[in-house]
């Protein structure tokens, strides 16, 4: 290994084509290497000294400053020798018995690794490929150099191909025993055969196999109709859809967009919908966070990066503004100081009995409202972090509520005992942050979306008890990471994934694409769904539908199906992501499933730069065409009227 200062280098590039992969070897030897020179260093204030290393405390520094500190930047050359087929283990050289007479044998093949800085003084290793060169990782094609001294950077991986990463098992056993409890609908074994939607309805016309068979063969066709890709229409909008969900009877869908309006939708004919009323939100910050329905459907509760709660009549003919509910009044305890004055609410939720709201904050917080007395009851600081979601376990019942945080947890709540700020159990499994929290509505299971790109079923059963939760720390974990990830801008590492020592989940569901935003998760519905499943939106542009198994049981094409032609927009001023001339991308936030019919609403992000909106509606469809009137797919504005829609 040699140290050069301000050494140049050429273009810097990602390549995805085949390199040879380099030995393991030459990695612990520039292990070895480099925590000797360090150890020999007179300067005990250097950071990387051999202690550090090979306890694997490794510091943080920006990638600029891993390999460059001080006056200039640091090069790395190593230099690899692949020894060719025959080539004799004392390291002299050999001829295979096949070689011509003549022919000289085959001489090692020299490479050279070099780390050091790239292009406009970038480094070529980003500060996690850098600590899993030390550490002694595989890494998957290198970082090379070409004959005329010119580096290149190819595509990276990490992992051992001696230890394979090892996520759960698919299908899972525990899922498996799931299905076959009957408390997630009808199970068959069986695989479906062609035309079998067909002939279950026939059978049920003939009234076959009496009353115990009839409802099993409603609950199997149920679950046979999934929704396609093809949607039925299109909304499309000015802005990204945040949330959107049918009403608990079908007869009304919401959305909620980034330009602080709740457009609500008659839904009482599901393949017929009429526009009846936008809502606007005055008090919005940045964007609409969550809304949810009281359980009469009366009212519409919706939430902003601030504390200010708006609550809207869904009623036609009440043409009355929202009113504002400051959830911040008469909170107590800490410094509960946001970016606009107060708090930011990520996620809320009526109560059983519609007199409360509960609130996951960005003051690390939940906070129960009193509706009627227009007074915040409780301000519990229950975790480490900002909480993202919040729900209770029985939607009929005010009592057991749930919270998921940025600190990996899942925690259970009593509301008649949160006076001391004391959680009843708590769930542990994420290894990054929680999104998004949806509980069946039984009182026992719920279903959680984290940024460690899972989801995660979980049983109130099983819960770790408070005394346990804080004699293991289970959290310690996840808060001394060696590496930084932020999902909103980063892409999520196969090796950045671990199973969490104290994982008390029943089933993990990966496959998904959670980036960007809080993407939520939902159960099924039991009427439309016979409850068999779970699904997902996903970054991808995709919806992803799971087996209790883990199996995927469809995977929908969004994005695809969402797509349109491209035209003027006005400027934004601040524009956080860069547009894609001629491009199309969706990120799918919330897909709300339709309680009676086989089909769903997919909220998305979409356009090339994703600051547009759409809201996808998909039914089930056997067939790969349509010919009725109007045409399957048929784009349309926030009104539902038709008419040529580019975005």
């Amino acid at each position: 290994m040699s140290n050069s200062q301000n050494a140049g280098h050429g273009d810097r590039e990602d390549d995805d084509g085949p390199v040879a992969h380099p030995p393991n070897d030459w990695l612990q030897w520039l292990r070895d290497q480099v925590i000797e020179e360090n150890d020999d260093d007179d300067d005990d204030d250097d950071d990387f000294s051999g202690e550090s290393m090979t306890s694997g405390n490794f510091p943080q520094f920006s990638d600029d400053e891993l390999v460059g500190h001080g006056a200039g930047d640091v090069e790395f050359e190593v230099v690899i020798e692949e020894l060719p087929a025959g080539y004799g283990e004392d390291g002299e050289g050999s001829r295979d018995d096949g070689a011509a007479e003549g022919q000289d044998a085959a001489e090692p093949h020299r490479r050279v690794v070099r780390i050091g800085r790239g292009r406009g003084g970038r480094p070529f290793l980003s500060q996690r490929e850098f600590l899993a060169l030390l550490r002694g990782q595989y890494l998957r094609p290198a970082i090379v150099d070409n004959d005329d001294g010119q580096g290149q950077r190819f595509s990276f991986s990490v992992g051992s191909p001696a230890e394979p990463k090892r996520f759960p098992k698919v299908p899972s056993d525990q899922g498996r025993r799931l299905m076959e409890s009957g408390g997630f609908g009808i199970y068959d074994s069986r695989e479906p055969g062609r035309k079998a939607v067909a002939r279950r309805l026939l059978d049920r016309e003939l009234g076959l196999y009496g009353p115990s068979g009839q409802r099993s063969n409603q609950g199997l066709m149920a679950q046979s109709m999934i929704p396609s890709a093809t949607p039925e229409m299109v909304i499309h909008y000015d802005d990204p859809v945040c949330c959107g969900q049918f009403s608990s009877d079908g007869n009304f869908f919401y959305a909620c967009v980034k330009d602080f309006k709740v457009r609500l939708y008659d839904t009482s004919s599901p393949y017929n919908w009429k526009h009846y009323k936008t809502v606007t939100y005055p008090f919005g910050q940045w964007t609409m966070t969550d809304a949810d329905l009281s359980p009469d459907n009366k009212w519409l509760a919706f939430s902003s990066l601030q504390s200010n709660v708006g609550i809207a009549a869904t009623d036609p003919h009440d043409t009355g503004d929202p009113y504002s509910l400051d959830l911040a009044e008469g909170a107590q305890g800490g410094n509960i100081d946001y970016v606009f004055g107060s708090f930011a609410v990520f996620s809320l939720r009526f109560s059983g009995d519609g007199r409360q709201l509960v609130a996951g904050t960005g003051a690390n917080s939940i906070v129960v409202y009193d509706i009627e007395r227009r007074k915040s009851l409780h301000h519990v600081k229950g975790h480490r972090d900002d909480v993202n979601a919040v729900c209770f376990a029985d939607k009929l019942s005010p009592h057991i509520l749930y919270s998921g945080s940025d600190d990996c947890t899942i925690k259970v709540w009593d509301t008649r005992s949160l006076g001391d700020g004391r959680e009843a159990g708590a769930f542990v499994g994420h290894t990054e942050g929680l999104t998004y929290i949806d509980s069946k509505g039984d009182g026992r299971y719920i279903l959680s979306n984290g940024k460690d790109q899972c989801m995660k079923l979980w049983d109130l059963r099983m819960a770790m008890s408070t005394s346990r939760f804080r004699e293991l720390d289970p959290t310690a974990i996840t808060r001394m990471r060696e590496y930084e990830y932020d999902y909103r801008w980063q892409e999520y590492e196969d090796y950045q994934w671990f199973q969490h020592p104290n994982d008390n989940s029943l089933v993990t569901f990966r496959g998904h694409k959670v980036r960007r935003t809080l993407i939520r998760c939902h159960f099924s519905p039991p009427s439309s769904t016979d409850s068999h499943y779970v699904y997902s939106g996903s970054h991808d542009g995709y919806v992803y539908v799971w087996n209790l198994d883990a199996t995927l049981a469809a995977k929908i094409d969004v994005r695809s199906a969402t797509r349109a032609p491209s035209r003027p927009r006005p400027d934004r001023r601040h524009r956080l992501h860069p547009r894609h001339p001629g491009g199309w991308e969706s990120l799918i936030r919330d897909v709300g499933w339709h309680p009676n019919a086989p089909m769903f609403v997919a909220s998305a992000w979409s356009g090339p730069a994703m600051d547009g909106g759409t809201a996808s509606l998909h039914s089930y469809n056997e067939g790969g065409s349509d010919e009725a009137e109007p045409a399957m797919g048929i784009p349309v504005n926030e009104k539902l009227e038709a008419s040529l829609i580019t975005h």
